[in-house]
């Protein structure tokens, strides 16, 4: 009789891969959740995944200290080993820490809410939501929030100043994704928006996400010449009219062009250390 095959290297290798996917989505819900937390029955739904396969992800998580579970609401959070991961890799992605003062005063100025976003592949990846003053927010948008390039005010910034070969290559590769979640943002339409925001020097949101949620963005170029991020305000429609948008694009264009400043002479005191140590 045949021995049972046991699995090759390869599909061990495969079996891991996909292991390591699924608890790398659960921590991008579980941080999407934020101060709120979230409950195993939400990770159950929003991952598809069974509820035994999302158990044993959330132990092998918590084991290493990257999820957290509160004793009485029962809700996940991210754990302290989160933190110092992050806290590790800001000092490579210093664009966080550079924007905290900007971020600040766009809030305080407008009264409005204030974001910072940074691109990752074919997707926009919320880092900060700094609040205004103003009693009435806008709530589409929060710290962890991941939407396609192109959608959303700080997206489509990032987005528009990227080489038209790499727009193609976005709007490809998000389609299938675009076309579920967002039908607003057609092919054709994120390109027309692109070209707008190149035209005027500034993206536009105007409520297409969420109705009466309008938006401002302006990329932030990094020292490599290549979009780093965007700084946005988001804003409620009635406060967004066209003398307002201009002022707040203003507002966003100085505190982006001063950030992108920054990066560049971080990026050259860096250099300039890593020559000292070479010849250390």
């Amino acid at each position: 009789m045949d021995k049972l095959r046991q699995p090759n290297a390869e599909t061990k290798n495969q079996s891991g891969a996909q292991s390591i996917e699924r608890a790398i989505d659960v921590m991008r819900h579980v941080a999407e959740a934020g101060v709120h937390g979230v409950r195993l029955t939400d990770l159950v739904n929003v991952t598809r995944l069974k509820q035994p396969t999302v158990s044993r992800l959330i132990g092998a998580l918590m084991r290493e200290g990257l999820i957290e579970q509160d004793s009485e609401s029962r809700r996940f959070y991210l754990g302290v080993e989160t933190f110092a991961l992050g806290a590790v890799a800001s000092a490579r992605f210093g664009i966080h820490k550079l924007a905290l003062d900007a971020l600040l005063q766009l809030a305080t100025t407008t009264e409005d809410s204030a974001f910072l976003s940074i691109p990752r592949d074919t997707v926009s990846i919320c880092l900060h939501r700094e609040e205004g003053a103003f009693p009435i927010r806008t709530q589409v948008l929060k710290a962890g929030d991941r939407y396609p390039l192109g959608v959303g005010a700080g997206s489509l910034a990032i987005l528009a100043a990227m080489p038209d070969a790499d727009v193609d290559r976005v709007i490809t590769k998000n389609g299938a994704w675009v076309a579920e979640a967002f039908p607003t943002h057609s092919p054709n339409r994120l390109r027309e928006l692109v070209t707008e925001t190149r035209s005027v020097g500034f993206a536009v949101n105007s409520g297409l996400i969420v109705s009466g949620s309008w938006g401002i963005g302006v990329a932030v170029i990094g020292a490599d010449g290549k979009p780093a991020g965007a700084l946005s305000v988001a804003a409620i429609e009635s406060r967004m009219g066209e003398p307002r948008r201009r002022e707040v694009a203003r507002l966003l264009q100085s505190a982006a062009t001063e950030l992108s400043a920054r990066l560049r002479e971080l990026h050259s005191v860096s250099r300039k250390t890593d020559a000292a140590r070479r010849r250390a």
